[in-house]
This record gives structure tokens, sequence and C-alpha cells, in this order.
């Protein structure tokens, strides 16, 4: 009776049993091999991405990365840039000398300021990618104080585990994308009497993951199954990079310049100050005055602010960069045979859509996918190898009520 070469089972003891040129094999075996060779190839990833970390590009490298992807926002870039550069320098670069001994490197944790759509998760994931390490996004909403309903603050670092899959020490040279971190900003101007479980409470049960610590991580979440065992996960080497709008800020920052300008010298300061976009002015002080705890803000010391996105910034959005989106439905439509191609006055129309509604770079999505339903629907089917999307077309496509639907998605 024939049977496996490897592990000796007969042709009844398995399904199916595959002949070679001098003995066989069974299917077990051959599971057993492909999970082998799966898991080698994965931790040699591993290494390799390691081995690439450790090559950390310049920040003028990095810089240029970014704008492969992002356009404009030179100020985040360069402050992005120069803040990893130090990070992972700090990470995997510093060596145990009697000097270094006695000075020790602070993580630069980074805030983000701006409105929506202007780039932020964007340049957070496009700083992952160059650099390879493990990566999340989370929203700073879902988080509630420990022992109240909503997810504990841990849930973080399970998120990031689950990303680099359960490599702790992968996990431990990643990168945490915090969103919506003015969600939490504390209601009142002064400390809360009552609790304050989805504000403060947050804030303060951040400040130990942002400050470095070694915490116990519930791997599948702690309140749906207490009885898992934890595992430990020191957060001194990651990076913290946290983002949010901050509607309103604007008042924050007025007030703070025109209280600091007495005098004649003072009203000829003013007339330099540009009043159109405050933001590029934002400090420490006016995300206290916001309600972030000054103790949160001194664990987030590099702050960068984003441009709001103009018209001419919009118009290289749909058309420049690596990924631009006009590049992928041309991509996707290519695949089907059909070269497809949008004229000037159509881009400049689904722009000019985009500010008229305030929808800023995530509307552009919105906008070109509402123009490309039907010929998306109808694609593969057709017999054209050729379209050309123009204005009339779009503007027969975006009617009122998409438009206003676009809006409130938005």
């Amino acid at each position: 009776m024939n049977r496996c070469s490897f592990c000796g089972k007969t042709e009844k003891d398995v399904s199916i049993l595959v002949k070679g040129l001098t003995g066989f094999i069974c299917d077990v075996c051959i599971d057993y091999a492909h999970e082998l060779i799966h898991d080698t190839e994965r931790k040699h990833q591993i290494k390799k991405s390691t081995a690439t970390t450790q090559r950390l590009l310049k920040p003028i490298q990095i810089y240029e990365f970014l704008n492969q992807y992002v356009i404009g926002q030179d100020e985040a870039k360069k402050t992005l840039a120069v803040a990893v550069y130090n990070h992972y320098k700090r990470v995997f670069k510093t060596k145990k000398t009697k000097e270094t001994d006695e000075v020790e490197i602070e993580k630069s944790n980074i805030i983000l300021v701006g409105e929506t759509g202007t780039g932020k998760t964007l340049l957070a994931r496009t700083i992952a990618k160059m650099l390879d390490v493990p990566f999340t996004i989370v929203d700073a909403t879902v988080f509630t104080e420990a022992g109240y309903v909503g997810e504990d603050v841990e849930s973080i670092l399970t998120r990031l585990l689950q990303v680099a899959d359960y490599d702790v020490k992968r996990a431990e040279k990643g990168i945490v994308f915090i969103d919506e971190i003015d969600k939490i900003a504390r209601k009142g101007d002064n400390p809360s009497i009552t609790r304050d479980v989805s504000g403060e409470g947050v804030q303060q049960g951040l400040l130990k993951l942002l400050e470095g610590s070694k915490v116990n991580v519930p791997p599948q979440g702690g309140r749906k199954h207490p009885e898992q065992r934890f595992i430990e996960v020191d957060t001194q080497d990651i990076l913290f990079i946290c983002g949010g709008a901050f509607d309103g800020i604007e008042k924050k920052i007025a007030q703070r310049l025109n209280t600091s300008m007495i005098g004649f010298k003072a009203s000829k300061e003013n007339e330099k100050i540009d009043r159109n976009n405050l933001l590029q002015y934002i400090a420490p002080q006016d995300l206290k005055a916001y309600g972030l705890i000054p103790e949160l803000i001194g664990r987030l010391p590099v702050l960068s602010y984003l441009m709001p996105l103009d018209r001419v910034a919009l118009r290289r959005i749909l058309t420049e960069p690596k990924n631009a989106l006009i590049k992928q439905y041309e991509h996707l439509l290519s695949i089907d045979g059909i070269h497809l191609t949008f004229t000037e006055d159509a881009l400049d129309f689904i722009v000019d859509k985009a500010i008229e509604y305030k929808l800023g770079a995530r509307g552009l999505r919105s906008i070109c996918e509402a123009i490309m339903r039907d010929i998306m629907f109808e694609a593969p089917t057709i017999s054209e190898k050729a379209i050309i999307i123009d204005k009339a077309y779009c503007n027969e496509k975006l009617s009122i009520n998409v438009l206003h639907r676009l809006k409130s998605a938005v």
C-alpha cells in the first residue's frame, strides 16, 4: 500500500496522496509545508523591514518623498520630516557611550492642526509607508475613561499589535495616528468638578502612552474578553502623531494676538498679521485655551499646522501626486481596455464645486465618484475604446441634490 514519504500515513488515512518520482506526499504534509514557507517569508520580510528602517532617510529625502503624494503643506512636511528623522535616529542610531549616557533624548510626538480634508491623515500614512513600519489610525472620539462605556486607551496598542501580526518588537517601533484629538478637549475652561469621562479623562489616560511606559495590552480588547492574558508593550519608541481640525481655534488665536499688542508699535505689528489664515500663528497656549490639558500638550512637543487648500492646490491634487484621483480612474478603465481622458474645463469644474460647497480634498473623491458612476457601471460591457469627460457631462451628473448629499456626507 502506498504511504506518504514524510509522515508515513497510508492513502486510506488521508484525502489526497500525490505521487512523485521516488515517493509520495499527502495533503496534510503539503498544508504544513505551505504554512512553514509562509512563516519563513514573513520573518524574512520583518528582518528586511527592520533593516530598511535602520537605513533612515535624511529630512530632505523624507520631504521629497512626501512631495510625491502630498500637494502643498510645506511647513507641515518639513516639521514632520525633522521630527520623524530625529525620532528614529534616537531609536536606531544612538550608541551607548559615556557622553550619551548623560544625555537622554526625549520622544518627539507630533500634533497637526488643520481643517478637515487638508491632508493630516495622508501625511501620517505616507510617512509610515516610507518607513515600512506598523501603522494604525485610531479615532479619539470612541475612547472613554476606564470603567465607562466605550473603549479604553490601551486598545490603541491592541490595534497596533494586530497590524504587526502580534510581533511585539516590531509594534514597538510603529506609528500611531490619533485622529479627532480635538474632540476630547475639556468641556470647560476650568478643571471639571464632575467626571469628564470622554474629554479630560481620556486625555489623562493618554499621558502614559505618549510619554513612554510599559503598558499591559489586552490582545483582543479588554472589555469583551476579560479572561485573556495581557501582552506587555513598551511605548518608549512608538511615534504618536495626533491630528484635529480644532474648529473655532482661530478665535482663540485672534484673541491672543490682539491682547498681546498694545501701543503704537503694536498697531504696526498688527498690520503684518494675515487675518485670512490665523492658523499659521498657532501656539501651545491656544491648544490649552481650546481645552487640552497642559500635561498632554507637554507630551506633544512638535506642533504644526496645515494650510487651507486653495483652488490651485485642489487642482494639483487631482492630477499630480503618484496616487492622484484622475490617475486612479485612468488605470481602472485601462484594465477594461478603455482610454479615459478628462478635459481641462471638466477638471476646473470639479475643483470649483469642491470649493463652492467647501468639501476640501476629501470631497474631490466624492464628486468624481458621482460623475464616474454610470461610466464605471457600463465600462466592462461597452465597445468604445476611448472616453472623454467634459464639463457638460460633469454638470449633467452633478445635480443639486447630489451635491447637497455629498456635502452632508463629507
